[in-house]
């Protein structure tokens, strides 16, 4: 039996939020507000994401890594106009100072034709994806993930309005429309004379909304505990994701709910995968502080800014 209670991060268990008793939503509500308040992540049980279909998502993602370099290049990053497919090793660099990330990944996104009006207008990261030849299952696999993953995301974000006591319907908006990405992660293991601050995933924040982390059973992830002033291990937890506040929420909440710098380094001696998926929103949607999430005497840290321009100025510091 899994012993929750001995986690690093608080367990929440999102069968509340199902719930047709308004005191199992509160209850959700209640321990989402201190888990974003205190940390900025949490695991998330009985999220309703069906287990095999998340087997079958790690398949297809190791079965897609395990291919030669050359297949993998065919769909590389370069080849699309909306960052989507697949990025090499040491291709980004997300903690300022340190050497590239030790990880190759593949991009998917919201499906969306050329001739689709988002597209023509040039809106980020929106257009068609790039899937990979040769491996059956692959894009069907991903897209019924994806649309589940993206359900639940916005479900995580509904109940997050809760938590915060704005009127049910306030996210309606920022969830129309929503863009999303699918990132799949390979982590070869941590070499043993790794360059001067060389890991896996530098320590960053994330940009987005909120992000659903789900892990292989390697571990690696860690996050910053600022209270304790060191880094905490956040391992895998049968049948859980790991899910954390994005910097738009940080903006919305005037750092009331903490995005909250992690990382990842692999010292498992295996190959480490990861999928985790991140939620952006609607990107013509205007971030600005929320009602209620200024003390007295305080002002808003920063102006209103749009999804998408904030994705753009997070990717430009990322990618140079």
């Amino acid at each position: 039996m899994t012993n929750f209670a001995s986690a690093s991060l608080p367990v929440i268990d999102f069968a509340g939020w199902y719930s047709d008793r308004p005191d199992a939503r509160r209850a959700v509500a209640a321990a989402l507000r201190a888990a974003c308040e205190h940390h900025g992540f949490f695991y998330l049980r009985h999220h309703g994401i069906p287990a095999d279909l998340l087997a079958e998502a790690f398949a297809q993602s190791q079965a897609f890594f395990d291919q030669p370099m050359q297949a993998k290049l065919r769909v590389d990053k370069s080849r699309s106009p909306c960052n989507r497919g697949y990025e090499p090793l040491r291709a980004q660099v997300l903690e300022a100072g340190a050497p590239p990330d030790l990880k190759e990944s593949f991009y998917i996104g919201r499906e969306v034709p050329p001739d689709d009006p988002r597209v023509r207008a040039g809106r980020f990261n929106t257009g068609p994806n790039l899937w990979p030849e040769g491996l059956p299952g692959f894009r069907a696999v991903m897209t019924a993930y994806f649309d589940a993953a993206y359900a639940l995301a916005a479900d995580v974000v509904r109940a997050l309005g809760a938590s915060l006591e704005l009127p049910e319907g306030y996210f309606d908006d920022y969830l129309a429309d929503g863009a999303a990405t699918l990132r799949l992660l390979h982590y070869p293991p941590q070499p043993p004379n790794p360059a001067p601050g060389e890991k896996g995933c530098g320590a960053h924040t994330d940009f987005g909304g909120i992000t659903l982390l789900a892990q292989d059973d390697c571990g690696g992830l860690q996050v910053w505990d600022a209270r304790a002033g060191r880094w905490i291990d956040a391992p895998p937890l049968p049948g859980c994701y790991v899910v954390n506040i994005g910097d738009l929420f940080g903006r919305w909440t005037n750092d009331r709910y903490r995005s909250t710098l992690h990382r990842v380094i692999n010292t498992s001696g295996r190959e480490r995968h990861s999928i985790p998926f991140f939620f952006t929103g609607n990107l013509a949607h205007v971030v600005s502080c929320l009602p209620g999430c200024l003390k007295e005497g305080e002002s808003p840290k920063y102006p209103p800014v749009t999804v998408e321009q904030h994705q753009r100025d997070c990717y430009r510091r990322t990618y140079g």
